[in-house]
């Protein structure tokens, strides 16, 4: 229904004998699903001819070749004008013209489809007939050449033939020429829908609805729709490619010399990989050598590298070792070196006033804190004498259990002080220290304390020092000596003065403007600040936030202590301090070593830590005589903590030394620091005691104890530590078990004594016979038996012992296999407390 009240409603269409108006109805849509449909009129063009003339219909068809015009365009009615429209009319009027628009554009794309085919037949036409035209002037001429009787030959043989003819002066036919036709493509079977598609499209005279339409796609792809090459054609065309530019493929590649890196071990494959070969070609090789190998197994640097010469490259040796840092021992150029101060250590004989002597050097007092009053740690200290001179002191252990602690003083210092007390001599630790101290190849300062006792005697220790090769300046030797006195002062100046004119002899020097080198003079697990380490600084300057990597360890430095306590920023050369960031507790005299980066230290310590653990692991060699020796060795197992790592080696060191044939000490656990649960639940598994040297348990490790029931030992001083543990494992070995033989006699003759037993008449050799007695049965000085007598007679008295020269008739327990002529040996046992 219009909107518009005046236009008249039509329900229905005209009647009429000739339609000369075409009616139509347009639906229109509306938004909120509204539509209205509208009846829509087309009124045909009148066309006036004149009179008499024939109608356009009769006219003659054009000519078939050209292709007929395309038919004009209907004119299109006349706009109302916009007063006089309705909207629907307005929309009907856009839709038709946009149709119009649409079916002209359809019919240009098919008049240009059709004139491109014209245009492709007419040259498949020509280029045929030039085809056959070829075809048959060939034919021709070899009919002539036939006829002629001349044989036809190849290309080649032609162009000879036409050389040769012009030497004789004879014409030549001009080459014949052919007009190079495309190759026909085979046909595939087309699908069913495609062809009926095409059917569709010839009947209706379109190829396809938009096929003229040009969007921004097609414009930009022009292979669009096209079908991709496949893999296979690319290779043949580039196959193909090569064999004209680069020749003939059978023509062998020049071989390619690779620098091959190869590691101790390797597998065949990874070997061919790197050489850019075939692996079964290495196992064929490999074959020839004699060695029966799949290309997944692993192969030794020495036979590849018998592979990698065989193919012509170059090998290059790598090992795992390359990733450690070694230990150089590079000199710095002399223009970089730098004054140093002396580092001195301080050696001697337990009690015998080392650290006395150096709380007075210092000022301080330091065996206060000490456990008995003796030294069980490495002390480092920094002191300045009334010159503003520096000089670097290390305090050993004097006790005999610190071996290793006093050897590690030795290797580390410039100058050894030789500590010995006027009123006690030469003692063991004193010959010890000697011996280090000339195995270092450092020199010696003898320094004489306690001269203020009344009993000191300097001239007597001097004369006592002559024994082990030290001869002092005193005696026209070269070894300064001093004497001093802790207690009192005296003689310290004499001592300092000596030891910086020594140094000055040595001309001590470093570089400091360079990565830092230090040793660990000490290690420990402060509850607090985590692993501790005092390090003496060899060369180099040590700095906060420097990375390093020491033993197995690696870390970064978060801050430097000196020896009073106080936080510094740098270390330079020989100066100790204490460093905090470590990742783990080092071993006592491990190097420390200044990376680039934390990368290259955690590499550097996991590679060690594999060769810790490699060397841990690894099984003792083994023989016939271990194999079957089925020994009753007892073992002694136990779990060690101590507060320094110095301190664990000392105690493992004598743990080891009190075993012997018969027991053996089993360290299960020696560490740093408190003891933990995991050290209580390992003791408890192995029914081991815990000692703890100056350490204690945690809280939970303390409940562990008391709920597991397991043995703590603490101590303080070494020594108590040895003499306790000797003690019980001698109490494991149980006591002393001693025979002493009493008696020895001959059977003479065997009778019947009662049922069962039998009696041996004996005649007593030497010592004398004893009833309850242990005696040993032997024949041949085979052992026949081991037993006790049970009875004793003479005549047929019981007694209780027989002397050498009588006759005696004894019952044996436990065995009735006796002869005459056997020999009877009477021993009794006695039981001592055992001593280690």
């Amino acid at each position: 229904m219009s909107d518009n009240e005046d236009t008249p409603q039509r329900t229905r269409k005209p009647l009429g004998l000739k339609r000369s108006v075409d009616a139509g109805e347009v639906k229109q849509t509306f938004s909120h699903g509204r539509t209205n449909k509208v009846a829509v009129e087309v009124k045909r063009r009148r066309k006036l001819t004149r009179p008499g003339a024939a109608p356009e219909e009769a006219a003659p068809p054009p000519p078939p070749p050209p292709p007929p015009p395309p038919p004009a365009a209907a004119p299109r009615p006349k706009k109302p004008a916009a007063d006089a429209a309705t909207p629907q009319e307005r929309v009907a009027l856009l839709q038709r013209e946009a149709e119009e628009e649409r079916l002209r554009l359809a019919e240009e794309a098919r008049r240009r489809d059709e004139e491109q085919r014209a245009k492709d037949t007419e040259g498949e036409k020509r280029r045929a007939e030039e085809n056959r035209k070829a075809e048959e002037e060939a034919e021709k001429q070899r009919k002539a050449d036939e006829a002629a009787g001349q044989p036809v030959e190849s290309e080649d043989a032609g162009d000879t033939e036409a050389d040769a003819g012009q030497a004789d002066g004879k014409p030549t036919p001009a080459p014949r020429k052919f007009t190079p036709v495309e190759r026909p493509e085979a046909k595939r079977p087309e699908k069913k829908a495609d062809r009926k598609a095409a059917v569709k499209d010839t009947d209706r005279g379109v190829d396809k609805r938009r096929s003229g339409k040009l969007t921004v796609n097609r414009a930009l792809n022009e292979d669009e729709g096209r079908r991709a090459r496949s893999l296979a054609a690319l290779k043949r065309a580039r196959e193909k490619e090569r064999r004209l530019h680069g020749g003939s493929s059978s023509q062998p590649r020049e071989k390619q010399v690779r620098d091959v890196v190869v590691p101790e071990a390797i597998t065949v494959q990874e070997l061919a990989n790197r050489m850019a070969e075939k692996g079964a070609d290495l196992v064929k090789a490999l074959f020839n050598m004699g060695m029966m190998v799949t290309v997944n197994q692993t192969i030794d640097q020495d036979t590849a590298e018998l592979l990698v010469e065989e193919f012509g490259h170059n090998i290059t040796r790598v090992s795992e070792s390359d990733i450690d840092i070694a230990p150089t021992e590079e000199k710095d150029p002399e223009d970089t070196l730098k004054p140093r101060p002396p580092v001195v250590t301080i050696m001697g004989h337990v009690d015998h006033g080392k650290t006395s002597l150096l709380d007075a050097l210092r000022g301080a007092n330091v065996t206060k804190g000490e456990a008995g009053g003796i030294t069980q740690h490495i002390g480092a200290y920094q002191i300045t004498t009334k010159d503003k001179q520096k000089v670097t002191f290390l305090d050993t252990p004097g006790h005999e259990a610190f071996t290793q602690m006093r050897q590690r003083g030795a290797n580390v210092t410039d100058i050894v002080v030789l500590v010995v007390a006027a009123d006690d001599g030469i003692m063991p630790q004193t010959i010890e220290a000697i011996n280090h101290t000339k195995a270092a190849g450092v020199p010696m300062i003898v320094a004489i304390n306690k001269c203020d006792k009344p009993e000191a005697n300097p001239k007597k220790v001097r004369e006592r020092l002559l024994e082990h090769e030290v001869i002092v300046e005193a005696m026209s030797g070269d070894v300064q000596d001093v004497e001093v006195s802790a207690k009192t002062g005296a003689g310290l100046d004499d001592l300092l003065e000596k030891i910086l004119l020594q140094a000055e002899l040595l001309e001590l020097k470093a570089r400091p403007d360079r990565q830092a080198e230090a040793t660990v003079v000490e290690a420990q697990l402060d509850k607090g600040r985590g692993p501790v380490a005092t390090v003496l600084v060899n060369r180099g300057t040590l700095k906060r936030g420097d990375t390093f990597v020491v033993g197995t360890q690696s870390g970064r430095v978060r801050a430097l202590v000196d020896d009073h306590g106080k936080q510094v920023k740098e270390a330079g050369p020989s100066m100790p301090v204490e460093v905090l960031g470590l990742g783990g507790v080092p071993q006592a005299g491990d190097l420390l070593t200044v990376v680039e980066n934390e990368q290259r230290a955690r590499e550097v310590a996991q590679y060690r830590q594999e060769k810790a653990t490699e060397k841990r692991t690894a099984l003792a060699p083994t023989n016939f005589d271990t194999m079957f020796n089925k020994s009753d060795l007892v073992e002694f197992p136990v779990v060690v903590k101590a507060d320094v790592q110095g301190s664990v080696e000392a105690i493992n060191t004598a743990l080891h030394n009190l075993s012997n044939d018969l027991i053996k000490v089993r360290v299960l656990h020696a560490g740093v620091g408190a003891i933990t649960e995991s050290d209580v639940s390992l003791a408890n598994a192995s029914k081991a005691p815990i000692i703890g040297f100056n350490v204690r348990p945690n809280a939970k490790a303390r409940e562990l104890v008391k709920r597991d029931g397991v043995e703590m030992k603490y101590y303080d001083v070494i020594y108590h530590l040895t003499e306790e543990i000797a003690k019980e494992m001698a109490g494991e070995l149980g006591p002393e078990r001693i025979e002493h033989v009493v008696g020895r006699a001959q059977v003479k003759e065997v009778f019947k004594s009662g049922k069962r037993d039998k009696a041996a008449g004996l005649l007593v050799e030497e010592g004398v016979i004893r009833k309850g007695l242990h005696a040993r049965l032997t024949r041949d000085d085979v052992i026949v038996s081991a037993t006790t007598i049970a009875s004793l007679r003479r005549f047929k008295d019981d007694v209780d012992e027989v002397r050498a020269g009588l006759e005696c008739g004894v019952v044996l327990a436990d065995t009735n296999d006796i002869k005459p002529g056997d020999q009877l040996e009477v021993f009794e046992i006695e039981e001592r407390e055992r001593v280690l």
